[in-house]
């Protein structure tokens, strides 16, 4: 890969019961309300320049289904670039759903780990739109909204996929996501290097730092990188991320 490709920022739209919101840790009952109109949050977005946003039904996850349709069908015609979604896509008619409504890509996590043959099938049908996310605590995959942790090595999952037509794995390090600490880098470049599928950074993300720690590994197969608590509390500025992203 060609260190002078751009590193996609995704800013996120988290939703629980219909509001824009932020875990810590992915704790549910530790949610901070950013809005209750995430179709506006995601032409502000838009506004300040952004092609690609990330969306997650938080209910959806510990569901296994979709909780926040509305709001994400909402954002999906409000948003003039690439919408990736995750949050209970368990099945292929869930995936076929969302992207006969325009979401351009599918992250699927838990299913990725209890049924791969899923994701598999759904990658070969789908070539380009699915993305396997890798949720890890202390090195192992976090599954069921993280409410579980697997006795699975991160790598190992990434692995399962290597040939199946998945276009990218979200790597998020659970312990950090939410709380500002700064993204493990290091966690997400061993991943990038020891598969050939491109990585895409999430979790901890404080600030503009993190996006200049994070453009030189692109070179190492870091696509991009998901933020979300840093944008709403005003610690990164969405148009500089995009700048320093893109130089």
């Amino acid at each position: 890969m060609s260190p002078s490709k751009p590193l996609i920022i995704f800013p996120a739209i988290d939703l629980k019961g219909g509001q824009v919101v932020r875990l810590a840790e992915g704790d549910m009952d530790r949610a901070t309300v950013y809005g209750d109109d995430p179709a506006a949050q995601a032409k502000a977005f838009a506004r300040a320049g952004a092609s690609h946003l990330h969306v997650v039904d938080l209910d959806g996850s510990f569901a296994g289904h979709a909780v926040n349709a509305s709001a994400v069908e909402a954002i999906v015609r409000a948003f003039p670039g690439r919408v990736q979604l995750g949050g209970g896509i368990r099945n292929m008619a869930a995936v076929e759903r969302w992207t006969a409504l325009g979401v351009a890509r599918i992250v699927i996590g838990t299913a990725a780990l209890k049924d791969p043959d899923f994701v598999k099938s759904a990658a070969k049908a789908l070539p380009g739109q699915i993305v396997v996310a890798v949720d890890a605590r202390d090195g192992f995959v976090a599954t069921d909204g993280w409410a579980e942790t697997s006795d699975m090595a991160v790598v190992d999952l990434a692995r399962r996929f290597e040939d199946a037509g998945v276009t990218a794995l979200l790597f998020t390090d659970v312990g950090r996501d939410g709380l500002l600490k700064g993204c493990n880098v290091a966690a997400t470049v061993d991943l990038a290097r020891a598969t050939n599928i491109p990585v895409i950074a999430s979790g901890g993300v404080a600030g503009i730092d993190d996006i200049h720690a994070l453009k030189p590994c692109v070179a190492d197969g870091v696509e991009g990188v998901i933020t979300g608590r840093a944008l709403y509390d005003g610690r990164l500025d969405l148009a500089e991320a995009l700048q320093v992203a893109a130089q």
